[in-house]
C-alpha cells in the first residue's frame, strides 16, 4: 500500500495532466464518434448505427456547404487582412518609439478584452448609421479584420521582443542594408510567430458567431447553421465538417513540428 501511495504520489503531475487533457479531448472524441452515426431521426446525439452516409454525402443539404464556403472565404481575406496590419502594427510598437506608443499598446487590448455582445451590438449601431454599407458580406469582414488584428498583434509581439538584436547588427556589419537584413534575418525568425498569429486569427474568425450574428444581416456562416440547425435536429454533416477542419489543424500542426524537429537537427 505505501509502494502505490508513494508511486501516487510521484506520478500525481502526470496523472493529472492525462485526466485534465482526457476531459478537454472528450467533446471532440464525441464529435468525431457522431460524424459516423446514422441517427433514426434528426437529433444526432446518441450513437445509433456506424455509417460513412455522413461522409459520403457531406453536401446534401447545399445550404450547410454554402454555409461553409462563406465562412472560410470570410475567414482568408480577414487573416491575410490582419496578419498585414497586426504584423506592421506589431513591429512599430517592439522597434520603434513614438508618442502615444503606450496609449496604442493599451488600446490594442480593447477589442480583446470588450466581451463580444457589446462589440458586436457597437458594431451594428455604427454599421447602421453608415447606410451605405449593408449588413452582410462585407459588415463581417470589417468586424472580423477588427477584433483578430489585437490578436495577431499581440502573438507576433511575444515573437518580436523574444528575438536576439545581436544577429540584426551582424548582418548589418557585414554590410547588409536595413531591407536585406529583414528580408533574411528579421522575417525568417519573426515568420513562426506571424504564422502562428495568422492560424489563431483564421480559427477566431471561422468559428465566431455572436459578433458575426449581429452584422450578418443575411449572410449565413457556418457557425450560424449550426445555431439555426440546433434548433430542429443537427445534420451528422456538421460533425463531419468538424472533424475535417479539427484533423486538418492538427495535421498543419503537426507538419510545423517536424518541419522544426529537422531545422534543429540541422
Amino acid at each position: 500500500m505505501s509502494t502505490l501511495i508513494w508511486w501516487l504520489g510521484k506520478k500525481a503531475t502526470a496523472i493529472y495532466a492525462v485526466l485534465a487533457l482526457s476531459y478537454m479531448m472528450l467533446p471532440i472524441v464525441i464529435v468525431i464518434a457522431l460524424s459516423f452515426n446514422k441517427p433514426p431521426g434528426r437529433q444526432n446525439t446518441q450513437f445509433s448505427e456506424f455509417s460513412f452516409d455522413a461522409w459520403t454525402n457531406i453536401c446534401r443539404d447545399p445550404t450547410i456547404c454554402g454555409a461553409v464556403g462563406e465562412s472560410i472565404r470570410i475567414a482568408l481575406i480577414a487573416t491575410l487582412a490582419a496578419t498585414i496590419l497586426g504584423t506592421m502594427i506589431a513591429f512599430a510598437l517592439v522597434r520603434h518609439h513614438f508618442r502615444g506608443r503606450t496609449s496604442t499598446n493599451l488600446l490594442i487590448f480593447l477589442p480583446m478584452a470588450t466581451p463580444e455582445v457589446v462589440l458586436g451590438t457597437s458594431l451594428l449601431a455604427l454599421f447602421l448609421n453608415m447606410a451605405f454599407i449593408p449588413l452582410g458580406f462585407w459588415t463581417i469582414l470589417i468586424a472580423h479584420i477588427m477584433f483578430t488584428t489585437s490578436f495577431v498583434v499581440v502573438a507576433v509581439k511575444a515573437r518580436l521582443a523574444g528575438l536576439d538584436p545581436r544577429l540584426e547588427q551582424a548582418a548589418m556589419d557585414l554590410y547588409a542594408d536595413e531591407r536585406t537584413t529583414f528580408r533574411y534575418i528579421t522575417f525568417p525568425l519573426a515568420l513562426p510567430g506571424i504564422a502562428g498569429a495568422a492560424l489563431l486569427a483564421f480559427s477566431l474568425s471561422f468559428d465566431d458567431f455572436i459578433i458575426t450574428n449581429f452584422n450578418s444581416g443575411t449572410t449565413v456562416t457556418f457557425p450560424m447553421y449550426v445555431w439555426g440547425a440546433a434548433q430542429r435536429g443537427i445534420p451528422p454533416q456538421v460533425n463531419v465538417i468538424a472533424t475535417i477542419f479539427f484533423v486538418g489543424s492538427l495535421l498543419l500542426v503537426l507538419i510545423a513540428q517536424l518541419i522544426g524537429s529537422k531545422r534543429v537537427k540541422k
